[in-house]
């Protein structure tokens, strides 16, 4: 759908979007059952990276032709968007686009779970679920350099770049991940990352040593090949599941256990606490630039061809991030 050019308001900037990621929320979303699924018709993409066009009234820290980087939720779909100063992040000059905009979700997701609500120390031992995908294989390079003792559950398509990663691979199609969990380490690790949400996150629990905890992230069990796995499509289930994700966090702190799940939530945190994306964004883009972290491009596909990411992402078995060209 084409729209007519945007014009910033007082306070705004209008940026040219390079590149866009490409994440199971944005599929979430457009099933209806993401919290943050706004009313239709909507434009997705949760994260982009661009160059300011063109600056609104009162606007005093930003220039034209500086490439800058925001979470929109939804919105970054598009070759140009307007966005309040306070919402764009600098990118450092020499940044590949892609690579860039793969630290705003994934990456500042992985960062602050382990060091915000985890709070990793060095030598603790992690489960990571899905650890071949976006967010997966950000949790384990930053785990990397934390020092962690890591695991991580996929399909044998992404063992590989799992082991590449410094973590021992589970292929929970083959394997039971609890059984395989103790029998690797005795009592069980100290953090489980979960982003399938629902019953999985009990399973989870099991995995766990006394004292434990899984940080819960993300309600992707929902889905079934990149569609709503249950209930009409096309609707708007936001609360559906998030009040089944609740209900196993507060029985987690009600049980003898002492297991406990910890939900975590990108878009809650940067808007109660948004100089710690700032910072922490900040922190990231200083990290790739050294090549510390390096980000896995799955595919890049031409903004026109948005469905066709969608449908690739929704097949399971991507490894790293999709990105879309959208310059």
């Amino acid at each position: 759908m084409e729209e007519k050019l945007p014009e910033p308001k007082s306070g705004e900037a209008r940026v040219r979007v390079l590149a866009a990621g490409v994440s199971l929320p944005d599929v979430m979303m457009r099933e209806g059952i993401h919290p943050e699924t706004p009313r239709l018709p909507f434009t997705p993409g949760w994260d982009f990276v661009g160059v300011v066009d063109k600056l609104g009234g009162s606007v005093s820290n930003l220039g034209i032709g500086e490439m800058v980087a925001a979470l929109p939720v939804h919105g970054a779909y598009t070759q140009y968007i307007c966005l309040g100063q306070r919402e764009l992040v600098p990118v450092p000059q020499g940044l590949d686009p892609a690579e860039a905009v793969s630290l705003i979700l994934n990456y500042i997701t992985a960062f602050q779970m382990l060091h915000r609500s985890a709070k990793v120390k060095v030598g603790q031992r992690i489960l990571v679920h899905g650890a071949s995908g976006g967010v997966g294989t950000a949790l384990l390079q930053l785990g990397r350099l934390a020092n962690l003792e890591m695991y991580g559950t996929s399909s044998s398509r992404g063992r590989e770049v799992i082991s590449e990663l410094g973590a021992t691979p589970i292929d929970y199609k083959q394997q039971d991940v609890v059984t395989e969990i103790h029998r690797l380490t005795g009592q069980g690790v100290d953090v489980v990352f979960d982003g399938i949400g629902g019953s999985h996150i009990w399973r989870s629990r099991k995995a766990l040593r006394p004292g434990g905890k899984v940080v819960a992230y993300g309600l992707t069990g929902s889905l079934q090949g990149g569609r709503l796995a249950s209930g009409p499509a096309g609707g708007r289930h936001r609360f559906r599941e998030i009040r089944i994700f609740g209900l196993y966090i507060v029985g987690s702190w009600v049980s003898p256990e002492r297991k406990h799940v910890i939900p975590y939530s990108i878009q809650t945190l940067m808007r109660f606490k948004r100089s710690w994306f700032r910072a922490d964004l900040t922190s990231l883009f200083e990290l790739l630039r050294e090549k510390k972290i390096k980000p896995i491009i799955a595919a890049r596909f031409p903004l026109a061809e948005a469905a066709a990411a969608h449908e690739m992402l929704g097949k399971g078995g991507v490894v790293g991030k999709i990105v879309l060209d959208c310059s």
